[in-house]
């Protein structure tokens, strides 16, 4: 019984790494000169924003460590959601898919500023019309919101984000705000203090 357990680990193992070698290999390609460079997915960005941040030009060997650097520095630009590098014989296909652009930011509720007050705060952090949208830019957004309302003795405000997808890949934004009531003073307690009275 024990040689069949040992039999079967020896395979199973024998079986992962023939695995792992043979998806290596799916996912290696052979270095070779670059004929054409096709760009596909774009909608609003230029492609001319692609070509110069990729680290080859047509005439120029590619290999896969050529091919990462191009989807980090694609994928550090935020545009894009996702990016993949395809090869069709000497041609590189590069397929994106942008972020949606906010179209829209929009606030319910705020009474104790100004609307152009909030827009400046998030627009200082990222978040305004006409830029990339991405979950995490509106996390930020919403403590921008809190710490505003902090500033002004609101301890106990509220925001809430909703983010509507529109047309033509844009998102409108809007931040639900919920007051609450000013902090207040109730009374001062002086403890340990002998020579004034409170």
């Amino acid at each position: 019984m024990q040689k069949q357990i040992k039999r079967f680990k020896l395979r199973s193992v024998s079986a992962m790494v023939a695995s792992f070698l043979i998806a290596q290999a799916a996912w290696a390609v052979d270095p070779f000169t670059v004929r054409d460079i096709r760009v596909e997915g774009l909608q609003r960005v230029e492609p001319g924003t692609i070509f110069a941040s990729l680290p080859f030009r047509v005439g120029e060997t590619y290999n896969d460590d050529k091919g990462s650097s191009a989807i980090r520095a694609l994928f550090g630009l935020g545009l894009f959601k996702d990016v993949r590098l395809e090869v069709s014989g000497d041609v590189l296909v590069v397929i994106v898919e942008e972020r949606p652009t906010v179209a829209d930011v929009d606030f319910v509720g705020a009474k104790e500023f100004d609307k152009d007050v909030l827009k400046k705060a998030l627009r200082d952090i990222g978040l305004a019309d006409g830029r990339p949208f991405d979950k995490a830019l509106a996390d930020r957004g919403e403590q921008e919101l809190k710490r505003q309302y902090i500033n002004r003795s609101l301890y106990g405000a509220e925001v809430l984000t909703t983010v509507t997808p529109i047309e033509r890949d844009r998102v409108n934004v809007t931040f639900s705000v919920i007051e609450g009531d000013v902090a207040k003073i109730r009374e001062i307690r002086i403890v340990g203090n002998k020579a004034f009275s409170e």
